[in-house]
């Protein structure tokens, strides 16, 4: 008799790790509308604030691949509750912190957590939905979970924080991820966590991986796009803010920003599922935040056009993040690699968005404004065109050797 959660709908279980997802992005969403009020409790520098920010980003960018290699190794669910547990607890040892110092260790450990919980999801996935073209879809509504988890924290933020104080909400999120955990046992029981461990040693793995062209292309797109996305996103407050907008409005006008990018994701998974060529949708994507990126730092004294260029430049952008995860897990060396191809690939991101805003800033610094840092932007994009081209190749290559071994 097959047991039950073998007959489970597959969008339920695509439906809950969505959901666990957006749960470990409002994490990383938290601290920019909490600044303010962190900073007059606690009393520390800009400089420490920025840190507070970027130090989630930390482990994705040194630790990426070895949780992708503990994933393939010891079962992609697993790993997902610790990391969903350890978020859970650097949450609650947040809300105690008695200064700074505190605050800050407790963001490396939610870093390590996020990282855990949101990295083996793709493998997940693919463990369990077996159809291509659900696969697909299911896969582009996972590259949503950090537009809508951000969103969603910029939001809700401020009024919760008004209502409870910002130590409550840090125990609220921690209860979410607890939450998260148990809708992911209920999903996915804990007898089918054997049968999602491999056993194979993880130096073989790790080789495989990184000798393989594939996994280079996804993660140095990803590296190109997430870059200049977050250094996007994360300074319009600021060019908002220096054209007169503040309060609830830039809250809305920088949540849609970030909202917008989930429909690209939606998107990327159906094109995909129709068999378009990913190379052509990357290609496509790069293309239009190159342009709206020109519009965006180019066009100073215009913030409506700015706002729609950068509506264009998050929305058609979102389809980069989308495709990828996609090529990601179906173009691993093997079913024994998903999750360390999506481990480099994480790491390689989250080097982007640590480096992509300062070099943004440093650059608009240097120039005396934004007008010129498009320059950038466009770089990383007319770059990410040349891997789009790279990946096309490197996918069809593969459906040539698939048909031969048919």
């Amino acid at each position: 008799m097959t047991p039950p959660h073998e007959i489970s709908p597959p969008r339920g279980l695509a439906a809950v790790v969505l959901a666990v997802g957006v749960g470990c992005a409002m994490h990383v969403g938290k601290l920019p509308v909490a600044i303010p009020v962190l900073r007059a409790e606690l009393s520390f520098s800009l400089v420490q604030a920025a840190f507070l920010v970027s130090l989630v980003q930390l482990a994705g960018m040194s630790l990426g691949l070895l949780v992708g290699l503990a994933a393939d190794r010891l079962g992609a669910q697993r790993v997902m509750l610790v990391g969903l547990l350890l978020l859970a607890a650097g949450s609650v040892w947040g809300a105690w912190a008695p200064n700074v110092h505190h605050l800050l260790s407790s963001r490396v450990i939610e870093g390590m957590g996020f990282l855990m919980a949101v990295l083996p999801a793709p493998g997940l996935l693919r463990l369990h939905l077996k159809d291509a073209a659900s696969l697909s879809r299911a896969l582009g509504w996972w590259g949503t979970y950090m537009p809508l988890g951000t969103a969603l924290a910029l939001l809700l933020g401020t009024p919760v924080i008004q209502m409870v104080g910002w130590r409550m909400a840090w125990v609220l999120l921690a209860a979410v991820s607890t939450l998260s955990a148990g809708m992911l046992l209920i999903a996915v029981p804990t007898s089918n966590l054997r049968r999602q461990a491999t056993p194979m040693a993880l130096l073989p793995r790790l080789q495989r991986t990184l000798r393989a062209p594939a996994p280079w292309c996804v993660a140095g797109a990803f590296f190109l796009y997430s870059g200049q996305w977050l250094a996007v996103i994360g300074f319009l407050p600021t060019i908002y803010s220096e054209a007169g907008v503040q309060g609830a409005a830039l809250a809305t006008l920088t949540a849609l920003a970030a909202l917008i990018n989930a429909a690209g994701n939606v998107q990327a998974g159906r094109y995909l599922a129709r068999g378009v060529r990913p190379g052509a949708v990357l290609t496509g994507a790069f293309v239009a935040m190159a342009l709206s990126a020109l519009v965006t730092f180019g066009a100073e004294g215009h913030p409506v056009w700015q706002y729609l260029a950068v509506l264009i430049f998050s929305g058609v952008g979102g389809l980069i993040p989308g495709t990828l995860f996609g090529v990601a897990v179906a173009m691993a060396p093997d079913n024994d690699t998903v999750s360390t191809t999506v481990g480099w690939m994480q790491q390689l991101s989250a080097l982007g968005q640590f480096l992509g805003p300062p070099a943004v800033a440093w650059l608009a610094t240097w120039l005396g404004g934004w007008h010129g840092t498009w320059v950038l932007t466009g770089t990383c994009s007319a770059l990410g065109i040349l891997v789009a081209a790279r990946l096309q190749r490197e996918w069809c290559l593969r459906a040539v050797s698939l048909r031969k071994k048919i």
